[in-house]
């Protein structure tokens, strides 16, 4: 089973590249993140048209998440639970041949000391309690996205200039921890533990993509069930080098029946 995901920063700029890539790569499974448009808007018929299944909780403007298959969405849940106030789309979640998957689009929270920052780890602590229900089941979960968060310093290409950004300050990185010590593999990290200039996301400014000046803040969260199905994991940076490209690229694994 092989599972991708994108943020592609708008699914109305990005749609031809992103069913060029699903054509080329053909996952059974495609998370999509930042689509940009109302549910209503999402261009489903064009997937359906290329044999998937899809499903968005959209925004006008913001936000968006999709999950995109070949195979059924079983016990579809859009929202993250502990907040009914909370109706930013950022999360997405269904069962898919077993296997429980969201796509999660995390809050940025820049900048510091103010509401959105406090809305960021507000967010990842409700993450953190649902993550660990899901656990219970003892079913194979994929938690997948675009998480906002450099996990370590080999995971940007100037640690020192980011500390204070969101993204890298310690008390995001803790609380991205603490989700991993509930038990979940970090799927890049676990078979690509030492590789550096890997990143799954490059600013369209100062020629950050023809430096190599990225980030890794694009993740997949494995329960032990996942982890032990878990063969492959990669970074497809071909996207990001096209015209007209997202800032992110897919990261991709590959699970085994």
């Amino acid at each position: 089973m092989r599972i991708a995901t994108w943020n592609v920063n708008s699914i109305k700029m990005r749609l031809e590249p992103v069913l060029a890539w699903l054509k080329s790569s053909k996952p059974d499974v495609l998370l999509l993140q930042e689509l940009k448009c109302e549910t209503a808007a999402f261009p489903a018929l064009e997937f359906t048209s290329a044999g998937y299944e899809a499903h968005a909780l959209g925004q006008k403007a913001y936000n968006g998440v999709a999950i995109i298959s070949r195979h059924k969405l079983e016990n579809v849940a859009e929202h993250l639970p502990g907040d009914k106030d909370d109706a930013q789309a950022r999360y997405l979640e269904a069962t898919i041949n077993g296997v429980r998957i969201a796509s999660i689009y995390l809050p940025n929270g820049n900048p510091l000391n103010t509401d959105k920052y406090t809305y960021k780890l507000a967010w990842m602590k409700r993450l953190h309690a649902h993550a660990q229900k899901l656990l219970a089941d003892e079913k194979p979960v994929a938690l997948a996205g675009d998480y906002n968060v450099i996990p370590e310093a080999d995971d940007v290409f100037n640690p020192k200039g980011w500390e204070n950004d969101a993204l890298y300050h310690p008390d995001t990185r803790a609380a991205y921890r603490d989700l991993i010590h509930l038990g979940y593999t970090e799927a890049f990290r676990a078979l690509h533990p030492q590789k550096k200039h890997a990143y799954t996301f490059w600013d369209y400014q100062a020629g950050s993509w023809q430096r190599d000046n990225g980030l890794r803040i694009d993740h997949f969260l494995l329960s032990p069930e996942a982890t032990d199905r878990l063969t492959n994991c990669f970074i497809d940076r071909t996207p990001r080098g096209q015209d007209k490209a997202s800032d992110h690229t897919p990261v991709v694994i590959e699970l085994r029946d």
